[in-house]
């Protein structure tokens, strides 16, 4: 995983959002963990292990793409369907194109995506304070050796304690250990817990941030 071109395409599209939406000189680090803490949280929701009360508890890894141009109906006149419920009848099937009828355009990873997400962040804050981040193999090996004590459910917790004492310690050495804690225990996770590759995450983090400079430029 090239952190370091991770680092300067993030550093790109934090300046441009900054410049376009006009936020210079506005303190953005609170919202930059806050944002974080609720991408993880919709990561964990992915994952599903915590929910105990439920039968389904099996990672989101694998979901339909719904097809953007008939909308998953796989008919390109989708739009006559409404008219044919006011009594006017008869729309004309066209058989879509970009799916070919199929209504979906292959299959993608939630779990994975929301994954990427939470690393746009960790970047973003690490930019912001200038504070360094690398993987620690040490870490990943010591969870690969011991697994998380606790489990998941606990390593989540214990990320998200280190992500807030990174916010409300004084010292600036205490916050930047703490980040950087969190930051090991997350990549932990994700190789470990969720079983991705590191390749597997660089690819996903690249495909999110081309998508995220494409929702600037269309007015996101």
């Amino acid at each position: 995983m090239n952190l370091e071109k991770m680092f300067e395409m993030q550093a790109e599209l934090d300046r441009k959002i900054i410049e376009e939406k006009g936020l210079e000189g506005r303190d953005l680090l609170p919202g930059l963990i806050l944002a974080l803490q609720v991408e993880l949280a919709e990561c964990a929701n992915e994952w599903r292990g915590f929910k105990f009360w439920s039968n389904d508890q099996q990672p989101c890894t694998e979901k339909k793409i719904e097809c953007s141009l008939c909308m998953g109906t796989g008919d390109e006149n989708y739009e006559r369907v409404a008219e044919d419920a006011e009594g006017f009848g008869g729309h004309e099937y066209i058989k879509c194109e970009e799916c070919n009828g199929a209504g979906t355009t292959g299959t993608k990873n939630p779990l994975l995506e929301e994954y990427a997400d939470c690393i746009h962040f960790f970047l973003s804050i690490a930019i912001k304070k200038g504070w360094h981040l690398y993987l620690l193999k040490e870490s990943i090996e010591d969870s690969q050796r011991e697994g998380f004590e606790g489990g998941l459910s606990e390593a989540f917790l214990k990320m998200q304690w280190h992500l807030l004492n990174s916010r409300m310690f004084s010292d600036e050495y205490t916050k930047e250990s703490n980040f950087r804690l969190a930051w090991w225990l997350f990549i932990a996770i994700g190789i470990v817990g969720f079983g991705f590759t590191l390749d597997q995450i660089e690819e996903a983090y690249m495909n999110k941030n081309a998508v995220n400079h494409k929702r600037q430029q269309e007015g996101y």
